[in-house]
């Protein structure tokens, strides 16, 4: 029986007024203190993470793969997958926590034709050993996260726009940077890789309401399985992280445009706007229209 590696979710457990955000940004040395500088293995279910480190020896494990290098480097580490680190006390740097359904929306538009590289692995790229020709790509890289830094920190018009467009940018850089060969070869086993399909078939089909079955149906195993699957690395049952997804989406509407909350209903696939309503009480604890006004839209 596997050891169970512990979900951290950044969102609830370090910094709640983020708690349902795709995103989340801080700097590195603001999570150390949070959580220590030796940070024993554990995962981020649905969450990747991107580690910018500006200086020190730095350990880094990612799965079954041991990077021990010098800063600056920067570390991605898919959803899901088991790591672990080790900074020094002088080690600065950035810390992005992005919800894995920002990768596959980069994915679907292309990324993985134009980019030799697999953001379904973790990757290590240390300043030390780049290329002349890669040395252009790693200064736009400090750069996109120094920008994305000071927009975190600003309260400025088209704030979540440019904080997207920044993110985008970032995991192209690290695309352009990576090899394949930068990871191990055996970065995730059946659980994780059922685990992803389960939360792939959830983004494309949760405003469609499909139920369990047909979700165990399109991964060919059983309901007992899925529950297993999603307690084990998620902490969840495979119903809530439906619901956690549609009430994410809500909340991301609700925040960011001016659609009635009737239209907003219609549009997550709910019949009946007293259902909805209803549904997003239950899951939040508040109305959909009291958290719009506290959210000051």
């Amino acid at each position: 029986m596997e050891n169970w590696i512990p979900n951290i979710v950044i969102g609830q457990e370090y910094d709640n007024r983020y708690a349902d955000a795709l995103v989340h940004y801080d700097e590195h040395g603001n999570l150390a203190d949070f959580f220590g500088r030796d940070m024993p293995v554990h995962r981020h279910a649905q969450y990747a993470q991107i580690h910018f480190l500006n200086q020190g020896d730095i350990s880094f494990h990612i799965d079954d793969e041991l990077f021990q290098v010098k800063g600056p480097a920067c570390f991605f580490t898919p959803a899901s997958i088991p790591h672990s680190f080790r900074t020094e006390t002088n080690t600065t740097g950035h810390v992005l926590t992005i919800h894995q359904s920002i990768i596959w929306r980069l994915l679907k538009e292309g990324l993985g034709r134009d980019i030799s590289t697999d953001l379904a692995k973790p990757s290590c790229i240390t300043a030390l050993k780049l290329t002349d020709n890669q040395r252009d790509e790693w200064d736009r890289l400090v750069l996109a996260i120094e920008s994305l830094q000071q927009e975190w920190n600003a309260d400025l018009p088209g704030k979540a726009l440019a904080i997207d467009s920044l993110i985008r940018l970032v995991l192209i850089l690290i695309s352009r940077l990576s090899s394949r060969g930068n990871a191990g070869d055996q970065i995730s086993n059946n659980d994780l890789y059922l685990f992803n399909r389960y939360s792939d078939l959830i983004e494309q089909h949760f405003k469609a309401h499909w139920a369990l079955p047909r979700y165990t149906t399109e991964l060919g195993i059983s309901e007992t399985r899925l529950h297993q699957l999603c307690q084990n690395i998620a902490g969840q049952p495979p119903k809530r992280l439906i619901q956690d997804r549609t009430i994410q989406e809500a909340k991301l509407l609700l925040t960011m445009t001016e659609q009635s909350i009737r239209e907003i209903c219609y549009e997550l696939g709910f019949a009946d706007p007293a259902y909805f309503s209803r549904f997003f009480k239950r899951l939040t604890g508040q109305t959909a229209k009291t958290y719009r006004a506290a959210s000051g839209n």
